[in-house]
């Protein structure tokens, strides 16, 4: 008798729309795809029905996926990248040159969730100046003030609160919110850049709902930025049997290559070797793992380490220097965005 395993208590919630579209494969959703140099970007349209089948908002959600940012023209092409995507979505809403609050969701204190502060801390703010009577602010630059709401533990104050507080006061056109993302694979850590003009739910990705913040509740339009930079503990589990089973692939192809005695088993790439285990193969090496599918495994591992409160968020050692570019990627990019007269150095 089978061993069965009850994954009902253990929902998926994937903050990033290409996660979702991975575990559900709904064939009716087209992709648009395209790419610029080495930064490819992937639009698709959430439409109400289907929102209703994955879990997620309706909208546009853009993805950007990009890989070293340390490199100074990396970092310069996916400031173009994105500034020319988050264009294309304000002049499709008609938001050009309109009135825009910018929002950086967050913990100041916790590098991986910095990432929202740290870009509000160089976005270029100018609604003082559209304020003064005596000042003409010349055209191409858009009237902009920006916020930090902190977390709810340390405030006591949900963001969603604050934030309908200060657009009752300031009356802005439309919101733009950068937050960190929670990732369902490790390889997207730090990677990925996704747009979406549906709105945000803070938290959501770890677990730890917050008031979602959106047209819906807020009643102007609300343009989301988000970076994954943490992983759970179950996906880099589920991940590391994806790898193994990769690596038990190329170990069989290679087996009986004279060649592989010579190369170090350090340096050896394994991935993508063209040999897939078939069912039965993945059964034989991993037992009962491997009759299941990558779904399956994150939620068997989410039942393992939960309860006894082992499920770790977990981010790259060198989260520091990250989140330091990667805020000056989205800070420079808006700022390039919104004030289209300003010279920004992409250094």
């Amino acid at each position: 008798m089978g061993h069965e395993i009850d994954l009902s208590y253990f929902d998926i919630r994937c903050d990033l729309i290409s996660d979702t579209l991975e575990n559900k494969k709904i064939k009716e959703i087209k992709i648009k795809k395209k790419n610029h140099k080495s930064i490819k970007i992937e639009e698709v349209v959430i439409n109400s029905s289907v929102s209703k089948e994955i879990n997620k908002k309706p909208g546009i959600y853009t993805t950007i996926y990009f890989e070293d940012i340390t490199d100074y023209s990396n970092r310069n092409e996916v400031i173009n990248v994105l500034s020319n995507e988050l264009k294309k979505i304000l002049k499709r809403k008609k938001l050009i040159n309109k009135k825009v609050l910018v929002v950086g969701l967050g913990n100041s204190l916790s590098t991986p969730d910095a990432l929202g502060p740290k870009t509000i801390e160089n976005i270029i703010v100018t609604r003082h100046l559209f304020n003064l009577k005596e000042v003409d602010v010349e055209e191409g630059f858009s009237n902009v003030s920006v916020f930090t709401p902190g977390v709810y533990a340390s405030t006591g104050i949900e963001s969603f609160d604050s934030l309908k507080g200060i657009i009752n006061e300031t009356h802005p056109d439309y919101i733009i919110v950068i937050d960190s993302l929670a990732a369902s694979s490790i390889e997207k850590i730090n990677k990925i850049i996704q747009i979406t003009d549906s709105g945000i739910e803070p938290g959501s990705g770890i677990g730890n709902n917050r008031k979602e913040i959106s047209l819906n509740s807020l009643n102007i339009p609300v343009i989301a930025i988000g970076i994954p930079t943490v992983v759970d503990a179950a996906t880099i589990v589920k991940d590391t049997i994806n790898f193994l089973i990769e690596k038990i692939s190329y170990n069989i192809v290679n087996l009986n290559n004279p060649k592989e005695k010579l190369i170090n088993p350090n340096l050896i790439n394994y991935l993508n070797n063209g040999y897939n285990l078939d069912k039965e193969e993945k059964k034989k090496y991993l037992g009962l793992l491997g009759d299941l599918d990558d779904e399956e495994i994150k939620s068997l591992f989410l039942e393992v380490l939960s309860p006894i409160g082992y499920n770790f968020m977990v981010t790259p050692k060198e989260v520091d220097f990250l989140i330091d570019k990667l805020s000056i990627i989205l800070s420079k990019s808006i700022n390039k965005v919104l004030h289209s007269n300003l010279n920004i150095n992409n250094n």
